[in-house]
């Protein structure tokens, strides 16, 4: 793309959300509140988490990494798309383009990845509690931490290498705010045959494979939690993956109705790509701590810490 001599396109137009000034300067409002409270959300996650010992546990060792992933991910897309509801030349180079594609495939990739692993280790905390320390051991989170980046990375990288190969003639404007993949297949002018295979072949397996072992732990933990007799331990053990189950049904639900559904510019795919590119990002730190009690003990713990130290300095003082 743009890296061979015989492409002649450089840059790539995006269409945006919106061409009226007025809707995109309270688009622009709008991307910057949800942006900043995705940041700080889960940057005060990723902080609770460390400094409150009662959170290192297997569970929140993949929500940190999550947390992470969403910065990343927000990132990668909605400064670029403010920048352009600022602007009247609603560019972005081509190189930035790969950029842009590589990073949205690899932090998706990733976030599938933790949360399927997440999903198993509600299965093994509900289904199998007393074996629970042998199964999330500390080694096994790690290599499934680093499994989940991995192929992350592997997916981004192979279907990426293969767009650098592409050729865009006359085919510049992208009827959306970010370089989706789909959406730059579709403008090029070269055999894209080979690209829409591999994307089906890495995409559609690595959805599916974590997909259903989101299902599979789901199907476990339900029926193990109706055999409970209690209804106070039926409600205790649902509540501990209420936040994560939430989490994986708005993710999957819009990133599966996107990538599905053909690319057109539609307003149903903006808003799915929204939802799972910008929104979801935002919703996961509130999820987990507003319906988390571990998270909001930990995080009033950390706030009355950092204030008891402020006010000794002060008498310090």
């Amino acid at each position: 793309m743009a890296l061979r001599n015989h492409s002649t396109v450089t840059e790539f137009i995006l269409l945006g959300l919106s061409a009226d000034p007025k809707i995109e300067a309270l688009l622009f409002m709008l991307f910057l509140g949800i942006y900043l409270l995705t940041v700080m959300g889960n940057l005060m996650l990723l902080l609770v988490i460390r400094v409150d010992s009662h959170l290192h546990t297997p569970m929140y060792f993949f929500l940190s990494h999550l947390s992470f992933v969403d910065v990343c991910f927000s990132s990668v897309t909605v400064p670029k798309m403010l920048e352009n509801l600022l602007s009247q030349k609603k560019t972005i180079s081509a190189r930035g383009c790969l950029a842009q594609t590589f990073f949205i495939f690899f932090s998706g990739g990733t976030e599938s990845c933790l949360l399927s692993a997440m999903a198993y280790d509600r299965y093994a905390a509900i289904c199998h509690p007393l074996f629970y320390c042998q199964v999330m051991s500390k080694q096994r989170c790690v290599e499934l931490v680093l499994g989940s980046w991995s192929l992350g990375f592997l997916d981004a990288f192979i279907n990426v290498l293969l767009a650098v190969k592409m050729d865009f003639c006359d085919a510049f404007i992208i009827p959306h705010y970010s370089c989706e993949l789909p959406s730059i297949l579709h403008l090029s002018c070269s055999d894209v045959s080979t690209n829409f295979i591999v994307m089906f072949c890495s995409t559609i397996p690595h959805a599916l494979i974590t997909l259903l072992s989101v299902f599979f732990s789901y199907a476990y933990i339900i029926f193990t939690i109706l055999s409970i007799t209690s209804t106070s331990g039926r409600s205790k053990a649902f509540s501990t993956c209420s936040s994560h189950f939430t989490a994986v049904i708005l993710f999957y639900g819009s990133a599966l109705l996107r990538y599905l559904m053909p690319t057109s510019g539609s307003p149903q795919e903006l808003v799915f790509s929204v939802q799972y590119g910008v929104i979801i990002p935002m919703l996961n730190p509130l999820i987990y701590s507003l319906k988390n009690k571990e998270v909001k003990a930990a995080l009033r713990r950390t706030v009355g810490n950092y204030l008891q130290s402020f006010q000794w300095k002060n008498k310090e003082r």
